[in-house]
């Protein structure tokens, strides 16, 4: 590591290329220069060192280009913020900037390769926008001028690292068209606002980056390159010309909050740069949107997250002659074999038909004891054609009785598979294994259960097989028979002492198939026999909660019946009425509450059956959990309530019934959101209204001091503002920025808003100014 200390390094550390491992790999390039990932020697730590051409032929600390560099690497390296990348200090030769390395790389990368869910696209949209405030209210504001997704890093868990602020001012010192044409060499001109291109004299402000977080709005939205397959001449006159990147590209099959998040976009693209919004103010319009989508119901309550895992019909397998496995109904497959076994079959088929004699002058001591393709042998042929002539007759020739295929197959387990109990019994007699399992550890008894032959069970089991063998998912004989509902193979099993209450790798039981298969007589038959009405599976559920997710009202009533826990819960705390809640099974909900489940219990996230009703609109449970007395304001994850969730999931006659029932309107979530708040920003009219008839107050604020009012006016909804307007909402109040509603409608420059909140005799002056820094004083939503 360098010795001397330069006066200009602050605290900036000075490392050697020789304190690196020499192999500086090349990871790519930015807007500054080339990037490296280098180890360091000692530290054993990875870095990421960048490196700008234009001072690679000088390294030396004394140069004119080095000392610039230092001078804003001392500066970025005193910013310690969360979305901004750290910077550790300074390479002396090859002269560059020693950062974190970003596993991850850029975001450009992700968006290129990847399937971004909508959720991480606004939490990433949120994240740049933070970034970029802290930039901007530094004094003075520190102007990026390059943002873009290829300076966008991200961390290991995705988060946002912005990289490249500050060097990008080296641009400043130069020309105009020199700026351009270094954009266009770099890739970055679809990033440049159009007055860039207009005015000769511009100087880059504030409203530049808006521009380009506008554009890398539209990109992650799209996860599309804007103005693909333009020139360099085409962007220029189509940016100039107050053209952008198509919105058609934004698919349709998005949330409803992806409008507003558009809405956004085009004013941060906007071609006048006063009519753009400052970072100060976007924070919190992206901080809302990420709230929206990512509220706690339709992030931790979708149907496919809390329903009962489904459970695959488990299949034997069976042998063809080729190796290829096919369902129990089905012969024996001999079309996909070799010529010569298939020359061998065509020997069999002539002898079909044929006396026993004929048979034995074609088989040939070499062709009986050979063995053919996937280790088939004449035994496994002649036992797949049910000849027991034929079948004693290669027996007598001394084969191995036990010979597998690949994959582990007997000729007993081809006799079980065709239900030829005869054979069964002679391959028994001449020493056949009936414990004897296949690759996936199925044994003859498991195929045996598997296809409802009581016959070869009974069989099998008179010569000692295992009657709970457990295959490679821990399923016993028990457990198939129970899965196919065969009731024959079920008693012959439990008189043999199968034990019912054996669990598979998945803890689920004999009666969990049968409750999941609706098999109610073999319900009956395996809880007479001692099967435990309370067994759980891994995740807690037992047969009630599956029976309960699959609406089966009879094994319901049987296993009430016969005494299981109504009010047991699973992993997640969900009780079988929440699943027939969320399911909307009210005739199973009406007879699970009559045996006193608890209607009012919560699940690890705080929902109760209610909110579940609710957010699947179930009407006819809503009702029916109303009049048992279900707690109308029950808080469930971040505080949110059933009415909060009607507004927010649902249509207005739930919303109504709630308001109907005495539901508070005023109850705020966590964050201070009413529900009123919720059906402004969603702008369900109806639901405003009934909402405001039950005394909803029209100025509550949330915590970053909005009222409903305020969001009126950033949605640009004239209807709604009269409505509040009309229910008394004050036009004075102040956000936590000391924003009124006039104020936000003036800063982001919804015209007609103004006049009609000025048309309310509310005066206001506004001393903003281009390019004015203020020190960002909202909370979080």
């Amino acid at each position: 590591m360098a010795s001397e200390q330069d006066p200009h390094l602050d605290n900036l550390i000075v490392f050697s290329k020789d304190d690196f491992e020499d192999n500086w790999e090349k990871v790519g390039s930015g807007g500054f220069g080339h990037i490296f990932k280098v180890k360091h020697k000692l530290w054993r730590t990875v870095y990421a060192v960048k490196c700008c051409p234009s001072i690679l032929m000088d390294s030396s600390l004394h140069s004119s280009s080095a000392k610039s560099l230092i001078d804003e690497a001392a500066k970025m390296e005193k910013i310690k913020f969360r979305y901004i990348v750290p910077i550790y200090g300074i390479c002396d030769n090859h002269l560059g900037i020693v950062m974190e390395y970003m596993e991850n790389g850029s975001l450009e990368k992700l968006l290129h390769t990847h399937s971004i869910s909508w959720q991480l696209k606004f939490r990433i949209i949120h994240e740049i926008s933070l970034g970029m405030n802290f930039l901007h209210c530094m004094k003075p504001p520190l102007l990026h001028l390059d943002l873009k997704p290829g300076n966008i890093l991200l961390d290991d868990h995705l988060h946002v690292k912005i990289s490249d602020f500050g060097l990008s001012k080296w641009m400043e010192h130069s020309t105009r068209m020199e700026y351009i044409e270094r954009s266009a060499i770099r890739g970055t001109l679809s990033y440049i606002p159009p007055e860039m291109f207009l005015q000769n004299t511009r100087v880059p402000s504030t409203k530049h980056d808006v521009y380009s977080f506008g554009i890398v709005i539209w990109e992650i939205l799209t996860q599309k390159k804007p103005y693909s397959g333009a020139s360099m001449m085409t962007i220029i006159i189509k940016v100039a010309a107050g053209n952008r990147p198509l919105l058609e590209d934004i698919t349709e099959e998005r949330p409803s909050e992806c409008q507003q998040m558009i809405d956004l976009m085009q004013r941060c693209w906007s071609q006048d740069p006063k009519k753009r919004p400052r970072f100060q103010d976007i924070p919190i319009e992206t901080d809302m949107l990420l709230y929206l989508l990512t509220s706690p119901m339709s992030e931790a309550l979708g149907a496919r997250e809390n329903e009962p895992e489904p459970l695959n019909r488990k299949e034997s397998s069976r042998i063809s002659a080729a190796g290829s496995t096919q369902s129990v109904e089905n012969p024996l497959n001999f079309c996909e074999t070799t010529n010569d076994i298939k020359d061998m079959l065509k020997e069999f088929l002539q002898s079909q038909g044929s006396n026993l004699d004929s048979f034995e002058s074609v088989m040939t001591p070499q062709k009986v004891s050979e063995v053919y393709e996937n280790n088939l042998t004449l035994l496994h042929f002649t036992v797949a054609q049910g000849n027991i002539e034929k079948v004693k007759f290669v027996l007598k020739q001394g084969v191995n009785v036990n010979s597998q295929t690949v994959s582990g197959h007997t000729a007993l387990t081809l006799a079980v598979q065709n239900k030829f109990p005869e054979i069964c019994s002679i391959l028994i007699k001449h020493g056949a294994s009936v414990n004897l399992p296949d690759e996936d550890n199925w044994s003859p008894l498991h195929f045996a259960a598997q296809i409802g032959d009581d016959r070869i069970v009974r069989l099998l089991l008179d010569h000692q097989a295992d009657v709970d063998a457990r295959e490679h998912d821990g399923w016993t004989p028990l457990h198939l028979a129970s899965q196919n509902g065969f009731e024959n193979v079920v008693r012959v099993l439990l008189t043999r002492h199968s034990d019912p209450n054996s669990q598979e790798n998945d803890g689920k039981t004999p009666l969990h198939v049968a409750s999941y298969f609706n098999h109610y007589n073999l319900v009956k038959l395996l809880i007479s026999q001692g099967a435990h009405l309370d067994s759980r599976q891994k995740n807690g559920r037992t047969p009630l909660h599956i029976a309960a997710s699959r609406g089966y009202f009879r094994v319901i009533h049987q296993l009430v019946k016969m005494g299981a826990t109504v009010t047991c819960c699973d992993q997640n705390y969900y009780s079988p009425l929440h699943m027939a809640a969320l399911k909307g099974n009210s005739l199973i909900c009406k007879h699970l509450i009559k045996h006193q489940a608890n209607v009012n219990l919560k699940t690890s996230q705080g929902w109760t059956p209610l909110h579940l009703a609710v957010y699947k609109g179930h009407m006819e449970i809503i009702k029916l959990l109303k009049d048992s007395y279900a707690n109308l304001n029950a808080k469930g994850d971040m505080d949110w309530t059933p009415l909060h969730v009607s507004v927010r999931y649902t249509d207005e006659m739930v919303v109504s019934e709630l308001l109907s029932a005495e539901a508070d309107p005023n109850v705020a979530e966590a964050s201070g959101w009413t529900p009123l708040h919720l059906a402004v920003q969603q702008s369900s009219f109806c639901s405003i209204i009934n909402l405001i008839e039950h005394k909803a107050d029209v100025n509550a604020r949330n915590k970053s001091g909005w009222t409903p009012l305020h969001l009126a006016v950033l949605n640009n909804n004239s209807s709604v503002i009269k409505t509040l307007l009309r229910a008394h909402a004050r036009l004075d109040i102040e956000d936590t920025c000391g924003c009124t509603p006039l104020q936000l409608a003036i800063r982001n420059q919804k015209d007609s808003i103004v006049s009609l909140l000025e048309g309310n005799d509310l005066s206001f002056s506004s001393t903003e100014e281009e390019g004015e820094v203020q020190t960002p004083g909202h909370g979080s939503l």
